[in-house]
């Protein structure tokens, strides 16, 4: 299972007019604590950010699911209600979950989270789509030995 960290990252970008601004940038990491999750985050970004940043923030971020595509280039954060019926009660329980989706738009967030959703048989009813600040999702990946 997935322990994702949703960590933010500070540095000194130049913008188009080239004076120089400051940029936080958000990034979902998979890892076990907040301490790998720093870690992982600043090996991560070394490459693509020249100069000195910060890692500003890491927050735990409950997330149950994670669909991805390669046509996205936005996250969409989904709440979902699974359904069930408690039958001594005779009431619906719902149990809300919450699952990240890639996608170009909010249709297209909908359509990857009913294509994710495919193979659960249990009903489920989607609360909300929205777009996210999230930039990229770092998942846990193996390291080979010569690493």
């Amino acid at each position: 299972m997935h322990c994702w960290f949703n960590a933010k990252v500070k540095y000194e970008k130049t913008a188009e007019e080239g004076r120089i601004e400051t940029a936080t940038e958000s990034y979902l990491v998979d890892a076990l604590s907040f301490t790998e999750a720093e870690a992982r985050i600043i090996k991560e970004m070394t490459p693509f950010i020249s100069g000195a940043f910060t890692v500003s923030n890491i927050t735990r971020a409950r997330i149950n699911e994670l669909f991805t595509s390669d046509d996205g280039d936005k996250w969409y954060r989904c709440k979902v209600y699974f359904i069930a019926l408690d039958e001594e009660k005779g009431v619906e329980k719902r149990t809300p979950v919450t699952m990240f989706v890639q996608a170009s738009n909010v249709k297209l967030a909908w359509d990857g989270l009913q294509e994710g959703m495919k193979a659960t048989m249990a009903d489920y009813e989607v609360a909300s789509i929205v777009e996210t600040d999230v930039l990229d999702v770092y998942p846990f990946e193996v390291e080979s030995k010569g690493e």
